[in-house]
């Protein structure tokens, strides 16, 4: 739980990251061809990468964050992300609030689409 928080320029290539919380509040990070298993994964990031990455159970992910991602399968649910580029498989719902912070400058695609 809450591994890479406020993490700094790590990149992590091949891996399995299971964990809640993954990531937040982390600068720099870039996963490379891996696979994010857990709930409300990369949030609150500044300059995250994913590259060719899988999630599991991968539900509000990216809220606030700065985000470029390829994703191989699908993500559950994407909610209010910051900026940049998300591009998976299959998205199962876009969650834009009214009361966010920050209006959402995200692409957010669906390849099935």
């Amino acid at each position: 739980k809450d591994a890479f928080w406020h993490a700094k320029n790590v990149t992590v290539r091949n891996s399995v990251v299971n964990g809640e919380y993954l990531a937040w509040y982390s600068e720099g990070l870039t996963l490379d061809h891996c696979k994010i298993i857990g709930t409300q994964p990369l949030c609150y990031c500044k300059n995250l990468k994913l590259i060719d990455c899988e999630t599991e159970g991968a539900d509000l992910a990216f809220e606030y964050s700065d985000v470029d991602a390829t994703i191989k399968g699908g993500v559950i649910s994407v909610k209010n992300p910051k900026s940049g580029k998300i591009v998976a498989d299959e998205i199962g719902e876009i969650i834009l609030t009214a009361d966010s912070k920050y209006a959402c400058d995200c692409e957010i695609l669906s390849r099935s689409k």
